[in-house]
């Protein structure tokens, strides 16, 4: 089954006539940056969750579009109505001057603080490398073999880690 992609402007139009807009992005992202009344119903627990919605027509978004683009038939399969992506995503949806509601007390989402933190550990790894001693390219490289690890894997270290942080516990 194929799935439709649609404007911001064509969602407006559908949520106006009673469509559900279910956005797929993990809690985390969620709590921080969200279309107004869209249901938060992440990419794991899809499955489970709409089967049984009421609804005429289901749009589905995250923040690119990407993520949805990449499992449409997925979504597709996953309601018992039609099923639209919002094209571009909550990016998208920005840029047409639509309305968003943000929580800035929320922390960034678990894997921008990844590539935060990995950056800012590699530069300083350089960095020192190159004026204090060059046993501190070992930091660099170091990440860059987690990173490689982690993208082999599917699993984080540092994402765990973070997790754990005081600032992420309030989701």
């Amino acid at each position: 089954m194929t799935i439709e992609k649609i404007t911001p402007e064509r969602v407006q139009q559908l949520l106006t006539s009673g469509a559900l807009l279910v956005d797929i992005r993990d809690k985390e992202e969620y709590a921080r940056e969200r279309i107004p009344h869209a249901r938060n119903i992440p990419l794991g627990t899809l499955g489970q969750s709409l089967l049984s919605t009421g609804a005429r027509a289901v749009i589905f978004h995250c923040r690119t579009g990407m993520r949805t683009a990449a499992i449409a038939a997925t979504l597709a399969s996953a309601v018992r109505c039609e099923a639209y992506i919002l094209d571009g995503g909550l990016d998208a949806w920005k840029r047409a001057d639509l309305p968003v509601e943000i929580d800035r007390k929320q922390p960034l989402e678990l894997m921008r603080q990844v590539q935060i933190v990995a950056g800012l550990l590699v530069v300083t790894g350089v960095v020192l490398g190159a004026s204090v001693s060059p046993a501190f390219y070992t930091l660099a490289g170091l990440i860059g073999a987690g990173l490689t690890f982690s993208g082999a894997t599917g699993t984080c270290a540092m994402a765990r880690l973070l997790r754990l942080m005081p600032w992420n516990r309030s989701v």
